[in-house]
């Protein structure tokens, strides 16, 4: 496995290659500069011998059809294999679904995304691959934040694309942190990354993000990036800025970011999550309407058991909205405008 990653720089290709296992963990170095650990398929390490002051988690592919955050890793990590660019910060590279991604869809039995802080161990159990998996990932990361000293900066962006159009194309949700101010450093990056729209959450939730914010304090998000596309078929030139910050920030180059103004960004905060209770639940607007649409207040969203669900209030955007999951998921998030932000 370590000549075959020597050989080709190509930390995908060995992880596809090996979608459950690429047996016993292994490491080396980078001339004299860095040391690289595999802890487990499509799980690198690059720890810099005089690491600067931040732990950078990058993770993608929880999804295995988000296919545009996957390649902008991989680059990532080519890139510091062959020593183009060098690490500065401590930085983890999780590639979380493989035997997703060489499925060429989203999920194998379960939306993994729903199965951190513990999720996955609940009532079945483990009892599937992404089950399985989001208790390694939990557990890589642990491994990974308190492998250093304390009092360092954590960050964790979980990188995905979505599966429609968008009125925002690019857009990050901010997990409920309930008695800690928003980043604002965090928010201009965000933009400085093509990232424009950030999202307040209202609740805990089992997402990745929210797992690595509540447990180890971590700057964390979900990013999407875009919409999905097949391997190989997404337009990079629409990832620049997000590859040349997260670069910037690993490498430790000035991030030269522009003061907070909420003008530059557009902010919403989550108002309400809608969940599925009965088999007959359909929305009444087209399949294929877009990311962030807005409806006025009354309009009737959906219908389910004999009931109608309203906005409620004056005028509520929507986001992800899926009537085909399971009854007690998640339906759709209804956003409504942030009004002044605890943003420090």
């Amino acid at each position: 496995m370590l000549q075959a990653l020597l050989d080709s720089k190509d930390f995908l290709a060995l992880t596809l290659a090996n979608p459950e296992t690429l047996g016993d963990e292994f490491s080396f170095t980078l001339g004299e500069h860095t040391r690289v650990e595999v802890w487990d398929t499509g799980v690198i390490v690059f720890e810099p011998v005089q690491a600067q002051g931040k732990d950078v988690i990058l993770s993608c592919g929880v999804h295995g059809n988000e296919t545009a955050p996957i390649e902008l890793c991989n680059t990532l990590i080519k890139q510091l294999l062959q020593q183009k660019i060098i690490a500065k910060q401590r930085t983890l590279f999780l590639i979380g679904n493989p035997l997703a991604i060489n499925n060429g869809t989203r999920i194998i039995d379960e939306n993994m995304n729903r199965l951190f802080s513990g999720e996955h161990s609940n009532p079945p159990g483990l009892v599937n691959p992404e089950r399985v998996r989001a208790k390694k990932l939990e557990a890589y990361v642990d491994r990974f934040f308190k492998g250093a000293a304390a009092g360092r900066q954590r960050i964790h962006y979980d990188l995905h694309t979505a599966m429609r159009a968008s009125k925002h194309e690019k857009f990050a949700i901010y997990p409920y942190r309930p008695g800690r101010a928003y980043s604002a450093e965090q928010i201009m990056f965000l933009a400085a990354s093509g990232v424009d729209t950030v999202l307040f959450h209202h609740e805990p939730t089992t997402t990745f993000s929210y797992f690595s914010s509540e447990q180890y304090g971590a700057d964390a998000f979900t990013i999407e990036l875009g919409k999905v596309y097949p391997m190989g078929q997404n337009d990079m030139t629409r990832f620049i800025a997000a590859q040349e910050m997260f670069m910037r920030l690993i490498t430790d180059k000035p991030l030269a970011l522009e003061p907070f103004s909420a003008d530059k960004v557009n902010l919403y905060q989550v108002c309400r999550v809608i969940n599925k209770h009965f088999d007959d639940f359909e929305f009444t607007f087209a399949t294929d309407v877009e990311n962030f649409r807005s409806f006025p207040k009354g309009f009737v969203l959906a219908r389910e058991g004999g009931q109608e669900i309203k906005v409620e209030q004056e005028c509520e955007s929507i986001v992800f909205p899926n009537a085909k999951v399971p009854i007690g998921n998640r339906t759709v998030i209804c956003l409504i405008p942030s009004v002044a932000p605890d943003v420090r």
